[in-house]
């Protein structure tokens, strides 16, 4: 295992689901970002199903509250890691592509954080996009006060997490990107570690 804990940063969680994927070009990716937008579309529609379908019962409506809270779409948040120039980026243009955004996907290297708000079918989706690596001390991503993204039910894509630390928290999604030989090819590593990202991946 690498030394630098840039390149060793893993949760320390049970894997659900584990698949690599190989990006022969940037086309590739474009077309991974794609799909993997199609599944956070998917899993959405899935869970704002079963919050319809689920059984009301006028006795018990805290219960009945509950029971469809724990059904809902809670967001993602989705780990990038990779060397510089791996891809992260493309990916999240890919994907913000992918979710019907038609505008400029800025990186936020220098703003940390880049908000979209997305029409959907199924009503608006926010997602935000996270860029870590000018943070020197797990503190700053604290002190920042980006907390209260990962609990609005957003979708969260985080590139450099390990520059947080332990502070994110269990994510649901980790793609690592890494170069494959010479040119465009990279080769995606994607674990989940939830079960909304396992879903999400099964649909990659």
């Amino acid at each position: 295992m690498p030394a630098n804990p840039d390149h060793a940063h893993l949760p320390s969680a049970p894997v659900l689901l584990e698949r690599a994927f190989a990006l022969a070009d940037e086309a590739a990716t474009h077309a991974f970002g794609e799909r993997f937008a199609r599944a956070i579309e998917g899993v959405r529609e899935a869970a704002q199903r079963r919050v319809q379908q689920a059984p009301l019962s006028a006795r018990e409506p805290e219960a009945a509250n509950n029971a469809a809270s724990s059904q809902a779409f809670h967001g993602l948040q989705v780990q990038l890691i990779g060397d510089l120039g791996a891809g992260k980026t493309t990916l999240v243009r890919a994907t913000l592509r992918g979710l019907g955004h038609t505008g400029r996907v800025r990186s936020p290297t220098y703003t940390l954080v880049e908000p979209y708000v997305l029409e959907r079918t199924h009503g608006e989706l926010a997602l935000y996009h996270f860029d870590l690596y000018r943070f020197s001390d797990p503190a700053e991503w604290a002190d920042a006060g980006f907390r209260e993204y990962f609990d609005s039910g957003a979708v969260c894509l985080v590139e450099w997490p390990q520059r947080a630390g332990p502070l994110l928290g269990i994510p649901d999604l980790v793609f690592s990107l890494a170069l494959d030989g010479d040119g465009d090819a990279r080769v995606l590593v994607a674990r989940a570690y939830s079960e909304s990202g396992k879903a999400c991946l099964e649909r990659c």
